[in-house]
């Protein structure tokens, strides 16, 4: 089924684009979705006019994000950090919902986390990177570096000093 596409899809194409996907795929995720529409003679015609707007925003939203990650790049590092036990591993995992939260906090730098990809779970204490897909032609890494903010036993430790008393 040939489709229109309203929206940008990872993978699949971009505002504008006229693409083949399976017939399922259109009627169950993108024509509800909104996402897409199907290329009748009318859309074709209204496409055509309107390619010309649709690339203009698209240009207007590559410059936003290339500004957002010369402001990333600029910040370097966030750094955070987390309770952890003796050996270095977070009491929980730093998730890129708290990653977007922080970066906010610390540089007025609003993302979507959705956006944002971790190459390794954050639960130890260390330097990891973090890859933000402001587009999908505009990338940038940031270096995320935990510490502890308090160093605590751990459970199993004082569980066997308890039992040994």
């Amino acid at each position: 089924m040939q489709v229109i596409l309203k929206k940008d899809v990872q993978n699949l194409g971009e505002a504008g684009d006229l693409i083949n996907v399976k017939d399922g795929y259109a009627r169950n995720f993108l024509l509800p979705q909104k996402i897409a529409e199907i290329a009748t003679d009318g859309a074709l015609k209204n496409r055509e006019q309107n390619l010309a707007r649709i690339k203009a925003k698209q240009e207007k939203l590559h410059q936003q994000a290339l500004e957002k990650a010369k402001q990333i790049e600029k910040f370097a590092k966030l750094e955070l950090s987390a309770k952890a036990g003796e050996s270095g591993k977070l009491f929980g995992t730093i998730t890129t919902k708290k990653l977007t939260e922080e970066l906010l906090a610390k540089s007025g730098i609003e993302i979507d986390r959705k956006n944002v990809t971790l190459n390794t779970p954050i639960n130890k204490i260390g330097e990891y990177k973090m890859l933000i897909k402001l587009t999908s032609k505009v990338k940038t890494e940031l270096v995320v570096i935990v510490t502890a903010s308090e160093v605590l036993k751990e459970e199993l430790e004082e569980e066997t000093e308890n039992s040994q008393q």
